[in-house]
């Protein structure tokens, strides 16, 4: 159990500093300048927005991939299952008010918190695996996005015409919001192919 507290503490705080990395700028920029001589001629020969898909596809493939093999997701719908059911037993007792089996059921109750705490801390394990990939592409995005010559223009669902640096739903800009459509879609055709469960 220690073992796999330290693990999930480490991959907590490779996630934390990556994420914080963003607020610095020479981290940011180096890294999409870096990413930029591989992936900088794909964004001269085809549209941004096209780039974008591909790349959320990337992100929504190799999400689903780690999660698959770092999540149990078996086990994870036999404690949700268990904790229904105790969830409804609980509730009959309580209506009912029978004392004694209320008791009885106090005493299961923290075996199925602790199984539904560790089914929780498990859904963040992936997480520091699948920002490893995906801090950089946004980097990356960002970097094109501030050096590109020219206006980038995308018609978004329920929005219409925009610029990808505009901003939808008060705060996040439009290539933002475009990337989670892709992402989140995609994500959805490759866990049914891959038969796992959603986080």
């Amino acid at each position: 159990m220690a073992r796999k507290s330290y693990g999930g503490f480490i991959a907590l705080l490779i996630a934390m500093l990556l994420i914080f990395s963003y607020s610095i700028p020479a981290i940011r920029e180096g890294v999409g300048g870096s990413l930029d001589t591989v992936l900088g001629p794909l964004a001269g020969a085809i549209p941004f927005y096209v780039i974008i898909i591909l790349l959320s596809s990337l992100t929504a493939l190799y999400s689903s991939v780690i999660q698959k093999f770092t999540i149990d997701y078996e086990r994870m719908q036999e404690v949700q299952e268990r904790m229904k059911v105790f969830q409804k037993e609980f509730r009959e007792a309580q209506l009912s008010g029978d004392e004694k089996k209320i008791k009885k059921l106090e005493s299961k109750r923290d075996k199925v918190m602790k199984e539904q705490l560790e089914m929780s801390q498990q859904q963040f394990k992936p997480m520091a695996y699948i920002l490893i990939v995906s801090v950089p592409i946004f980097f990356w995005l960002i970097y094109r996005l501030n050096n590109f010559p020219d206006p980038i223009g995308i018609t978004m669902p329920f929005f219409g015409p925009l610029m990808l640096k505009d901003v939808v739903l008060t705060f996040i800009p439009a290539w933002i919001f475009w990337y989670m459509i892709c992402s989140l879609t995609l994500s959805q055709v490759v866990r049914k192919a891959l038969n796992i469960g959603g986080i």
